[in-house]
């Protein structure tokens, strides 16, 4: 097994979203993706091997393990197109959200996956307006997401959660955004999910795929730009589809490799 750290969504180290990736020769059990990931402890570890001529690809918290990830997923192409001998500009991977291709775009890489459908939160949310401490313009929900627009860029970029709140809430990864009152990105977001082990994520590619299609629909473009204005930030470029998928684009750093011997011991070779 091979570790690598990545920085993903920037060209800058220390900016971004980091992930590991472990690439590995054969699949593992729960119970070990699980023990990596809380010695790995960031938002997200990826693993992903070989099997049949397929790359498969898995994504676990220091909890468990989720349904799609966007910038591990950036993280684990990156890897293995600059630390792998592959003979196409684009992988395809086999994950629970279905085949996930990326590609090389120039010097970014390009994410294909589902956009995400929200449907309009009517009522209102007692809890999500103690956690904003205001009542949003609107609530937006999918499965255990949750977005939320505030009124301003300033609102999201200033906001400070009081993260317990959300525990009690039925949802469990939740966005606040607001348009861009910049002309370097047309939205902001931040995310928080600390009920599945994120308090807050610092550049989230899953949550993209809502928010390219919401913001799509409002600002009337297809190619947009998001800036996740967490304490490290990060842009994603997003272009919706007509096929009901989206493109992702971002940079990489490659910030560590880590050698490790698994089974009956550890033994690591920085």
């Amino acid at each position: 097994m091979r570790i690598f750290t990545v920085d993903s969504f920037t060209d800058t180290p220390f900016r971004g979203n980091p992930a590991a990736v472990c690439v590995l020769e054969q699949a593992f059990t729960d119970k070990e993706y699980i023990d990596i990931a809380q010695e790995m402890n960031l938002s997200e570890t990826a693993f992903v091997y070989l099997e049949n001529g397929a790359y498969q690809l898995k994504w676990f918290t220091p909890i468990n393990e989720v349904d799609l990830c966007g910038h591990a997923t950036l993280a684990t192409a990156k890897i293995l197109f600059e630390k792998y001998p592959l003979d196409s500009d684009t992988i395809n991977f086999t994950t629970r959200s279905g085949v996930l291709s990326v590609s090389k775009a120039g010097n970014r890489l390009e994410m294909n996956f589902p956009i995400g459908k929200l449907t309009v939160f009517e009522g209102r949310d007692k809890i999500l307006e103690a956690f904003l401490n205001e009542k949003p313009l609107s609530v937006n929900t999918d499965k255990d997401w949750c977005i939320i627009e505030l009124e301003n860029e300033a609102l999201v970029a200033n906001f400070k959660p009081d993260l317990n709140v959300l525990l009690s809430h039925d949802k469990k990864a939740f966005v606040i955004t607001a348009k861009s009152e910049s002309e370097d990105y047309d939205f902001v977001s931040r995310f928080f999910g600390p009920a599945i082990g994120i308090d807050e994520d610092p550049v989230t590619g899953s949550a993209h795929c809502y928010l390219a299609k919401y913001w799509s629909e409002k600002l009337s473009k297809n190619k947009l730009t998001g800036y996740q204005a967490s304490k490290r930030g990060g842009y994603v470029e997003c272009e919706c589809l007509d096929d009901d998928r989206v493109l992702l684009r971002g940079d990489c750093v490659i910030m560590s490799e880590v050698l490790m011997e698994w089974r009956n011991h550890v033994t690591i070779n920085v």
